[in-house]
């Protein structure tokens, strides 16, 4: 699996319609995922890619792992505050999504990963 990136519309039908229940988070996906905000001019964000990516291979089939483009979908990020990047929402099944802020280092997501998302 790789990184996907998703438009709002996709946002609103794969991971979560806070459209439809903004008061409430209805989680829409079938296995938890990240989604990492970011932007192409963004030098952190592209220090983290390579590692989203590498983890997307490593747990294909037990968590998904989607990118939003800011730039592309201002309207998308500013739902959920992102003033800053990168930001990546992780979002366990059944409970609510956490946010993080800044890089992270392979080691630090994958703890995230187990503890968060996959609650090991």
């Amino acid at each position: 699996m790789k990184v996907k990136e998703l438009t709002k519309q996709e946002f609103l039908s794969k991971v979560a319609n806070y459209e439809a229940s903004p008061d409430k988070w209805i989680y829409e996906g079938d296995k938890p995922c990240i989604i990492d905000f970011f932007a192409t001019w963004c030098g952190p964000c592209k220090m983290i890619a390579p590692i989203l990516e590498e983890l997307a291979g490593e747990y294909e089939g037990k968590i998904d792992i989607y990118k939003v483009d800011t730039e592309k979908e201002e309207e998308l990020a500013a739902s959920f505050g992102i003033r800053s990047i990168p930001s990546l929402l992780f979002c366990p099944m059944g409970e609510q999504p956490q946010m993080a802020r800044g890089t992270m280092s392979k080691a630090d997501f994958k703890k995230a990963i187990e503890e968060v998302l996959l609650k090991k």
